[in-house]
């Protein structure tokens, strides 16, 4: 039976712009929810969101190369350095047609698609720039990186919503388990926080439109009232274990488990039972092979919504029973948001860490009770305890439901 060990990590986010940064952040609890600077919000009735903060993409990339990426796929270039870097991997000695590549976007290249589009309406569509299909499409993430790397395996990307990252690091999983390839670099990335995207979920009700950074990301809150959008990349390495072993890597943990299904219920809405949800935390259970009472750690989905934060509760008690009340189920998007497409990929790395380091993140602005939400979620102080293993959910829009399990080597 072939295993699958996590080697290298590497993520920029609202809360840190590399993994050791970010984890900190985490490890400390700290908000990355501040005044939206990526555009004018006058008249505008979201003002805040998780932006990543003090970028500038020459300092990761020549100007030139730059100019050719969309924001989205540079985060996806530069979380994919940080892993591969991480992971000591010599790529002159790996067999590179046995090295593939999963990453997911939510959405693509939003901000390209906008400002095209208006240069379009006002010079001609004739005019657009010949990067802006290339620059727009979301699969581009996957293959910029194949490019500069020479990953000659599988490059692919998953699009399912807000599960994305998650599906995403669960394929390149099964990819390996199945004997496909030795080596998956697999995680997510967006860049949504544009005029057009903050617009389009304004719309549909689904932000959060306070001006008080401390009570708009908020999961679990009886006060919350919509999500808060945030932007970034994850970037997991996950090899084959003898694979790893073979080059005395540095493993922070095992994947020992995946699932995912689909609600087939609704367009935005997740089921309100949670029973297809709580269908899928048992699909992961059961590949990795484990018990309900073996997992002490969920990281939710939690995007700070009435519906989700209600029926993920409700689907973790269907999926677990008695040990619910048991486990501890903590919401990182607390503090950076939703990342989208990426928020299952920097998730799974810090739940990825909290396996190795034994630290379960909090819920951070916690403050008023819900009697629906009622199991353990951390609230506003994290806690060092032994996590032999711990899951992290991601539910997206379309009814995608997507759980993975890390455990201790």
């Amino acid at each position: 039976m072939r295993r699958v060990v996590v080697t290298g990590l590497g993520a920029i986010t609202p809360i840190g712009n590399n993994v050791k940064d970010m984890w900190e952040a985490v490890h400390n609890g700290v908000c990355g929810i501040a005044p939206i600077t990526l555009y004018p919000t006058e008249n505008r009735k979201v003002k805040l969101a998780g932006e990543v903060r003090n970028y500038q993409p020459e300092d990761y990339m020549e100007k030139r190369e730059a100019r050719k990426m969309d924001r989205f796929t540079q985060f996806a270039m530069i979380a994919a350095d940080e892993a591969i870097k991480d992971s000591e991997m010599d790529l002159e000695e790996c067999d590179m047609d046995r090295c593939g590549i999963i990453v997911s976007s939510g959405i693509g290249g939003l901000s390209t698609i906008q400002n095209e589009d208006c240069k379009g309406y006002e010079k001609g569509y004739d005019r657009v720039s010949p990067h802006f299909i290339p620059m727009s499409i979301s699969n581009m993430a996957a293959g910029q990186i194949a490019i500069k790397y020479g990953f000659h395996g599988m490059a692919s990307c998953v699009v399912t919503a807000c599960a994305g990252g998650t599906n995403a690091i669960g394929e390149a999983f099964r990819h390996i388990i199945d004997g496909y390839a030795e080596v998956m670099l697999a995680g997510g990335c967006e860049a949504s926080i544009t005029e057009l995207g903050i617009g389009g979920f304004t719309s549909l009700k689904a932000l959060n439109e306070t001006e008080d950074m401390n009570r708009a990301s908020i999961p679990f809150d009886k006060e919350r009232n919509g999500f808060v959008m945030g932007e970034g990349a994850g970037i997991l390495i996950l090899e084959e274990y003898e694979h790893a072993k073979k080059r005395n890597a540095k493993i922070y943990c095992e994947m020992a488990g995946y699932g995912a299904n689909c609600d087939a219920h609704h367009i935005t809405a997740p089921l309100e039972d949670g029973s297809m949800a709580a269908k899928c935390m048992r699909l992961s259970m059961e590949d990795a092979g484990i018990k309900e009472s073996d997992i002490q750690y969920i990281n939710a989905h939690g995007t700070s919504t009435i519906m989700n934060d209600q029926c993920e509760t409700e689907a973790v008690k269907k999926a677990y029973g008695k040990w619910a009340y048991e486990l501890m189920i903590s919401s990182t998007k607390s503090m950076t948001g939703h990342l989208l497409g990426a928020s299952g990929a920097v998730e799974g790395i810090i739940t990825a860490i909290s396996v190795k380091n034994n630290y379960v993140p909090a819920t951070i602005n916690y403050k008023v009770p819900d009697e629906k939400c009622d199991l353990d979620i951390v609230p506003n102080q994290g806690r060092k305890v032994t996590v032999n293993a711990a899951m992290s959910n991601s539910l997206g829009f379309g009814g995608h439901n997507a759980s993975i399990i890390f455990k201790k080597i």
